[in-house]
């Protein structure tokens, strides 16, 4: 896909991320936005993926560690056509298979239940474990948040993936510099997180995670990259393209009422319009 092809998938995913958090009037819109681009460049054009086939054992695995943000992939897969987007309104709703956090057992093309932070990137580094044992050709990729890191458990996997050479794990740091509670360096700072990540023996990339063009080269880099795993810090704006919620920490975790529903979309058809300009 070009990129403008990419800018406009991520749009709908997006739009998806409203459409669904506003109805479930519940959830955590501000690091769905923020990982807009990564979703949508990892299930349009990085991954081997088959949608009509989700359990595909050679297919490239994904693991949302940070899992509150399920917004953001549950709209990446219905555009990717794992369900049907009109599903996304029922998020969190009673019954529906798509509740507040990610669910391998009932959500096609989830590879692993996520929702405690810290642990994605345990089951990351195993899958990708298991591929290197079963002589597998299978990638590994695990989205962690910058406040997520703060856990002591996310080191503990990242010093196993490093002495094991897991160069067919790559993790992605959301880096939009919130968490819940505030600024992450002024909640309990994992900065200078690339520097981190290098003495655990990993290859790091810094980008800027809401563009496209470095998530490619940056991605590229991180397949030819051998004997170590990658970081990929994704450098990011939490509520990206929603003009009250960028750079907000009251946009965490909460959802838009119908007035503020009304504005974000109004904002994401500014975007789509701006796209067919170019």
């Amino acid at each position: 896909m070009t990129d403008l092809e990419l800018k406009q998938a991520a749009l709908l995913v997006r739009k998806g991320i409203i459409e669904g958090v506003h109805s479930a009037k519940a959830g955590h819109p501000g690091g769905s936005l923020s990982a807009a681009e990564l979703f949508t460049y990892l299930y349009f054009e990085e991954m081997n993926i088959d949608p009509r086939n989700p359990k595909d054992p050679d297919r490239d695995r994904f693991v949302l560690s940070k899992g509150h943000t399920a917004p953001g992939l549950y709209s990446t897969l219905a555009n990717r056509g794992y369900f049907p987007v009109e599903d996304l309104l029922t998020l969190r709703h009673t019954g529906s298979y798509l509740q507040g956090h990610p669910d391998m057992k009932h959500i096609p093309g989830v590879d692993m239940s996520s929702g405690s932070l810290g642990q994605g990137l345990s089951a990351a580094a195993g899958m990708a474990l298991a591929g290197k044992l079963n002589k597998k050709d299978y990638r590994v990729y695990v989205l962690c948040g910058d406040g997520e890191i703060e856990e002591g458990q996310i080191w503990e996997a990242a010093m196993f993936s490093g002495f094991r050479k897991l160069d067919n794990l790559c993790v992605i740091v959301d880096n939009n510099n919130l968490q819940i509670d505030g600024p992450i360096d002024q909640v309990c700072s994992p900065y200078p997180i690339d520097k981190k990540f290098e003495s655990f023996h990993f290859h790091v990339i810094n980008i800027d995670g809401n563009d496209f063009g470095e998530i490619r080269s940056a991605f590229e880099e991180a397949k030819q990259t051998k004997d170590k795993p990658t970081a990929i810090i994704a450098h990011t704006l939490k509520g990206k393209d929603i003009s009250f919620m960028e750079n907000s920490v009251d946009w965490h975790g909460k959802a838009p009422n119908d007035e503020e529903y009304e504005i974000a979309m109004e904002d994401l058809r500014k975007v789509g319009e701006a796209l067919c300009q170019k």
